[in-house]
């Protein structure tokens, strides 16, 4: 493949995984353990929230905060959860696995995104208590408005950030609209620690049932404060007997101190990487603008563009067909626009009885597609795409 959705696994790779060879030969633990703790710490800072919960892979952080909120009461089985209907498995797949009911929220082709008119248009209908946000491939919706429309309605708003790491939109970081938002760190992500997901938070007490889910429902990884909290709630008398205590629903979701390390080593290249897929970005939209087979993305209402790939939306199904063949032919690696309409894959219509119409999410269905966008991209692959994209 020329021009592959990925090089590498991670930003300066030979540097990184010599610093991770080192690390793993000098390590006296690698279980979860102090690097994960300063990972969640450095990374709240960057998001500028109050706290940021370390996971396997952004599907366990997804998993994790449906599961926390039902916990905590705040959302039960039987809810309607809304969700942006052009997404991944695991934006959506929690929802019916913990016994709620998924509700699919266009989208708007021009912005890519679900936006407040179409979550408006689903409340006619719909007693939707949460609203799970996908903010896609580097773009967003009008969170501001979005963020409005559910605190008058007293809708629980989080938001999947998994593809937009960076992004600012109305002086506030994507992934800090709603209670809590989900990042992923999985390979050819913004940075890479191989598996890796956090939720950030700024609500104290999510980001302590958070802790509970990811291990067991444990207590272990809570502050002392906390411990002796739910201790003294379920009459725990001993250490010795809080070592098996188990005080909610959770999982095994917990990460590796490799995770921690790699999270925090990684973080140094971060703003780097963004700058480049922004000025990648920028430069290969100017040959969509001169391209009348497509749909040109709207980003004004965005600050700062951490764009995850290279999306584009051709006006006709036939003129994707058309494109795809142009791209394969030239080596380059490409990849439908995430998994389409939602509610057109297997396991939604197995578990899922309510369908809407989706006029939005089916065009991204036929006609999006994207290639990646990373730093590693040289002049000539620029070239490559630019080209490729001339008619």
């Amino acid at each position: 493949m020329r021009i592959p959705l990925m090089r590498n696994a991670f930003i300066n790779e030979i540097e990184t995984k010599k610093a991770l060879a080192s690390f793993i030969l000098s390590a006296g633990r690698l279980s979860m353990d102090v690097e994960c703790v300063n990972f969640e710490n450095k990374f709240a800072l960057y998001q500028q929230s109050r706290h940021a919960v370390l996971f396997n892979s952004g599907g366990s952080a997804n998993l994790a905060l449906l599961q926390s909120l039902k916990n905590l009461g705040r959302l039960r089985d039987g809810d309607k959860v809304a969700f942006s209907a052009l997404t991944w498995s695991t934006n959506t797949m929690p929802i019916i696995q913990l016994g709620m009911i998924p509700i699919a929220l266009d989208c708007e082709p021009e912005t890519l995104n679900t936006m407040s008119n179409h979550l408006l248009e689903r409340l006619e209908t719909e007693d939707i208590k949460a609203f799970f946000a996908t903010n896609i491939l580097g773009f967003t919706g009008d969170m501001n408005t979005i963020k409005d429309i559910c605190e008058e309605r007293n809708i629980i708003l989080i938001e999947d950030n998994c593809e937009s790491l960076g992004t600012v939109v109305n002086n506030t970081k994507s992934g800090n609209f709603g209670i809590g938002s989900s990042f992923s760190f999985f390979v050819a992500h913004h940075m890479s620690t191989i598996e890796g997901g956090m939720v950030c938070t700024s609500d104290d007490e999510l980001s302590e049932m958070l802790r509970i889910v990811r291990a067991n429902g444990w207590d272990r990884n809570l502050s002392p404060e906390q411990q002796q909290k739910w201790r003294k709630a379920f009459n725990i008398k001993s250490e010795f007997q809080a070592k098996y205590t188990f005080y909610d629903l959770g999982f095994n979701l917990r990460p590796t101190e490799i995770t921690g390390f790699l999270g925090q080593y990684q973080m140094q290249f971060l703003e780097e990487n963004i700058k480049k897929r922004e000025k990648n970005y920028l430069r290969i939209e100017q040959s969509v603008k001169r391209n009348d087979d497509f749909i040109l993305l709207k980003h004004d209402h965005i600050e700062r563009l951490s764009t995850f790939a290279f999306p584009f939306v051709c006006k006709t199904a036939q003129l994707r067909d058309l494109y795809l063949q142009k791209f394969t032919d030239a080596g380059v690696e490409i990849r439908p626009m995430i998994a389409g309409n939602m509610q057109e894959q297997p396991f939604y219509r197995k578990y899922s009885r309510q369908l809407f119409a989706m006029p939005g999410a089916d065009k991204m269905h036929a006609n999006g597609f994207y290639c990646g966008n990373y730093p590693e991209l040289e002049e000539t692959d620029l070239q490559i795409i630019e080209a490729l994209l001339s008619n």
